[in-house]
């Protein structure tokens, strides 16, 4: 009696179910390790900075210079660690680590305010540590500028410049780790989804079950998917863990359809676990499978999806390797998705490239599992 369509694979699903079942260490890898990681980066990768220690030299000695220090004293931006009036200490502040950047109003300011001309003051930064220059000199524009507009609503000679409202859409707080957040799926889902899958042939092989296999009905097609189908249903989970976790712990919105997020996950667990079955039948070897599924999924999910650092600035080569990878598509799905609310209209073309590398590697494979069969 011929089985029944689907049985072989709905077969070998139930036996890949039973060896997650029997080794409750899967089951943490699949469901709490996703959860941990996204608490751990979450907190630990932000670009959000405050309390930045700064130094103010007020040459000036008056009452408007103070004011000024005291508008960046207030703000939860900077911590005004040190006061001077000497601007050849400041050299020495930044070479003892003491602080970050240093306010320096010169001698002449309050006299250049009463008079109506442009009071310059000075923002020094200490340019080796990259990230916290730059935004202290974003910080110090802002509180500079709210400064200036406090004044001229009681000073009506005081030239205010250019009148600039600035609105910022679906980020208003600017949070990094709005932004952060789905990139950290991303790279959570990649390493955790592609190893998983790399153990699995590989295990076979070494368990010595590999030619129990073979004595059974089942095809080379049938094994794959019947491997793959319990670590779909895996990683559907994990999503739905992972973008709750990111929702409770950082507030992260949910703000387009969560069919569609459901929708581009899938293709993109597709994508991944045919690349680590891909890496489980060339290798045959657990280690050598857990060491290729590392390196093909964390650095370029890293550097190359638009995580953290922009695509566009990278040499062409670069970016035409980072448009062959799923994460870059993803990303950009799960941004768009999540903090736009994007439709389908700006999603589904990312799921096309998605779609096309799930079907490669599930090609090459079949055809090396097919060699290993002969």
């Amino acid at each position: 009696m011929r089985p029944l369509p689907g049985s072989r694979f709905w077969a070998m699903a139930h036996k890949e179910v039973l060896h997650m079942m029997r080794d409750f260490r899967v089951i943490y890898l699949a469901l709490g390790l996703p959860v941990v990681l996204i608490f751990i980066y979450g907190y630990a990768v932000s670009f959000d900075l405050d309390h930045i220690p700064i130094a103010v030299v007020d040459q000036d000695g008056t009452e408007a210079s103070r004011a000024l220090a005291e508008r960046f004293a207030s703000s939860d931006l900077f911590d005004v660690v040190v006061h001077s009036r000497r601007a050849n200490d400041v050299t020495a502040m930044f070479r003892s680590g003491v602080v970050k950047a240093a306010l320096v109003v010169p001698r002449g300011y309050a006299r250049r305010l009463n008079r109506s001309d442009r009071a310059q003051v000075g923002f020094v930064v200490d340019g080796s540590d990259n990230t916290t220059a730059s935004q202290s000199l974003g910080y110090a524009a802002a509180v500079a500028a709210r400064h200036q507009a406090e004044m001229a609503q009681g000073m009506a000679d005081v030239p205010v410049g250019v009148d600039a409202r600035v609105r910022v859409l679906f980020n208003p707080d600017l949070k990094s780790a709005h932004y952060l957040v789905p990139g950290l799926i991303v790279l959570v889902m990649s390493m955790l989804a592609v190893m998983m899958t790399a153990l699995t042939v590989a295990r076979e092989w070494e368990w010595g079950s590999m030619e129990l296999l073979f004595t059974t009905p089942a095809g080379s097609f049938s094994i794959i998917l019947g491997k793959l189908a319990p670590y779909f249903v895996m990683g559907l989970l994990q999503v739905l863990l992972v973008v709750t976790a990111g929702a409770w712990l950082f507030d992260v919105p949910l703000r387009g359809s969560m069919g569609l997020l459901m929708l581009s996950s899938s293709v993109f667990l597709f994508a991944l676990l045919g690349q680590g079955v891909l890496i489980s039948v060339v290798t045959r070897n657990q280690m050598l499978a857990t060491l290729a599924a590392a390196l093909s999924t964390f650095l370029p999910a890293l550097l190359l999806s638009d995580f953290i650092f922009p695509i566009d600035n990278m040499p062409k080569i670069l970016q035409w390797l980072a448009q062959l990878l799923p994460s870059l598509y993803y990303v950009h799905s799960l941004r768009a998705i999540m903090l736009r609310g994007s439709g389908w209209d700006m999603v589904g073309p990312a799921l096309v490239p998605m779609a096309a590398f799930f079907l490669f590697v599930l090609a090459a494979a079949l055809t090396a599992f097919k060699r290993r069969l002969s």
